[in-house]
């Protein structure tokens, strides 16, 4: 082993040569074992240049169809300028070193680890170096969370066991949905979100699934999107989720607190209005439900993140971590679309563009994590110049990518916000009459306006509303309540 300047040993990055020129001639005397190979094996991942070349000449003629020995290598490379470099001696050399077809597969795969080992050896320099670097716009957290990213990018790129999957295992995938489904006996197959007729609507929250809750300000999609949450922990504290969603659930908070969302949380559960939780109006009755709810509440399996100006590369760390430590994930609801940050904070000048990326990072998300995904959205200000204000799909803010990489797109819509607003001032006027009847009958009424799903029907589910709680309930229902587990306790 050799020594630098200073004494210390050197270490060569792993390689083997012999393992290389093996896949080589396996190719070059039967082209059928690049076909052992071609799914993971590429030019880079040989260390010798002379291997890359020839492996990358294989590569061209064997997907045109031609055949790849030492003739046609020759003829190929030598059109490349690439001959000289190569040796035409070389490859008549390794066409002289047959190895077995059968023998391709594992050579390949030695030379794919070994690719990967140098690959480590490389994030993990980069990640000293980056930590020595000490610069000033990188805390530590974003170098961890990059090295994360990394690692899991060089775990998934490249995958030797990936690829097309036959029809008959895909078909075995579908009927374990399917049986899940029928053995469910009518009821929900997925997640359910809590609501009895969003959960007819939708047949639960399923994986891998990206739904967009969307509203204007003041209709509560940040209320419904805690409300979801909530639901889906308490089925999973009560082992009630299906096996597959049956971890922790993820909400990313980029505008309200976690506090905040905790106060909401406690507000809705022990049924005492928020606002007298914090100005300190409670009774002293009040204030013991609220501290048995909130020892109660301990227990839930939901975990928030309320760090500002994330991205999703930054939420799907944390995400994947929750899993690891936890085992599963059961869901990640995302508050909101447009407070997302993009990579290295750039603020691109087409804002259209930039909420088609996130969302289009969103979908792989949910999919590279298979967990259902919500992520709440603002929407235009067009839906304040019409007579009915129920918002349409056209309505989404800044970026059609939001319906079309969307699995699901609801509205939140409460026609009581806006009828309060046309209160009129003589109260003793038939006018007025009217509007309280009607008042009377929108006032804890919500609506969810289911306006695309690829897997079922569109349509309305009706919600109850408590204003004084921030809630949605299953309407004409009683009072909402908490966890069965954790009133046992």
């Amino acid at each position: 082993m050799a020594k630098n300047a200073s004494g210390d040993f050197l270490r060569k990055p792993p390689a083997s040569v012999e393992a290389e020129q093996a896949v080589l001639s396996a190719i070059i005397t039967n082209n059928k074992a690049w076909e052992k190979v071609s799914e993971f094996l590429r030019p880079e991942h040989f260390t010798e240049a002379q291997h890359k070349k020839i492996y990358n000449a294989c590569v061209k003629l064997i997907e045109k169809g031609h055949l790849a020995d030492t003739i046609t290598l020759k003829n190929y490379l030598e059109s490349a300028d690439d001959l000289e470099a190569v040796g035409a001696e070389y490859l008549s050399e390794l066409a002289g070193s047959a190895v077995s077809i059968v023998n391709a597969y594992d050579y390949g795969k030695l030379v794919y680890d070994l690719a990967l080992k140098r690959d480590l050896i490389d994030i993990g320099t980069g990640i000293v170096n980056d930590a020595f670097g000490g610069e000033g716009d990188s805390s530590a957290q974003n170098q961890i969370e990059k090295a994360e990213q990394k690692l899991y990018d060089l775990a998934t790129e490249g995958d030797a066991e990936g690829g097309l999957a036959g029809f008959d295992e895909t078909l075995r995938s579908s009927m374990q949905v399917i049986e899940q489904a029928y053995k469910s006996d009518g009821s929900i197959s997925g997640l359910s979100t809590g609501f009895d007729a969003l959960d007819k609507k939708l047949g639960g929250l399923h994986p891998s699934d990206l739904l967009i809750i969307a509203g204007r300000p003041g209709m509560g999609k940040t209320a419904l999107g805690l409300n979801v949450a909530f639901n889906a922990a308490n089925e999973v504290l009560n082992k009630r989720a299906p096996a597959k969603l049956a971890g922790p659930i993820a909400f990313f908070s980029l505008e309200m607190s976690s506090d905040q969302l905790a106060s909401r949380v406690l507000s809705f559960s022990a049924e005492v209005s928020g606002h007298k939780m914090r100005t300190g109006g409670i009774t002293e009755e009040e204030f013991s439900r609220v501290s048995e709810h909130s020892r109660a509440l301990a227990t839930l399996p939901l975990y928030i993140d309320d760090t500002p100006d994330i991205t999703v590369s930054g939420m799907r760390t944390r995400a994947r971590r929750l899993k690891r430590v936890h085992g599963g994930l059961g869901l990640i609801v995302i508050d909101y679309i447009q407070l997302i940050s993009t990579p290295g904070g750039r603020k691109s000048e087409n804002r259209v563009q930039e909420v088609s990326e996130i969302t289009r990072q969103l979908k792989v998300l949910a999919k590279e994590l298979d967990v259902p995904v919500i992520a709440l959205s603002q929407l235009s200000r067009l839906v304040e110049q019409r007579d009915d204000k129920r918002p349409l799909l056209s309505d989404l803010r800044e970026s059609g990518s939001i319906e079309q990489d969307a699995d699901i797109v609801m509205f939140v819509y409460r026609e009581a916000y806006y009828e309060e607003r046309r209160e009129p001032e003589d109260t003793g006027s038939e006018e007025y009459l009217k509007w309280k009847g009607k008042m009377d009958r929108i006032r804890n009424k919500a609506e969810v306006i289911v306006a695309k799903q690829r897997h079922g029907p569109t349509g309305t589910a009706e919600l109850g509303f408590v204003g004084e709680y921030v809630m949605f309930d299953n309407l004409h229902e009683g009072a909402y309540n908490m966890p069965e587990s954790a009133l046992a306790k």
